[in-house]
């Protein structure tokens, strides 16, 4: 099994890009009181992408 270290395995996910979901619900004797739906993406920017003026 080949190993990968972890800088190396952030580098794969964000190059791809990593979507993050998440429900949070609070309720009291079975009614919903609160419900919050969270949802992120989280990828890199390439240099590709970026104007020339802002690309180091």
């Amino acid at each position: 099994m080949e190993r990968i270290a972890l800088v190396d395995l952030l580098d794969r996910l964000l190059a791809g890009g990593v979507v993050i979901t998440g429900d949070l619900v609070i309720s009291l004797s079975g009614v919903d009181l609160v419900q919050v739906s969270l949802r992120a993406l989280i990828t890199s920017v390439r240099d590709e992408l970026l104007p020339e003026e802002d690309r180091p």
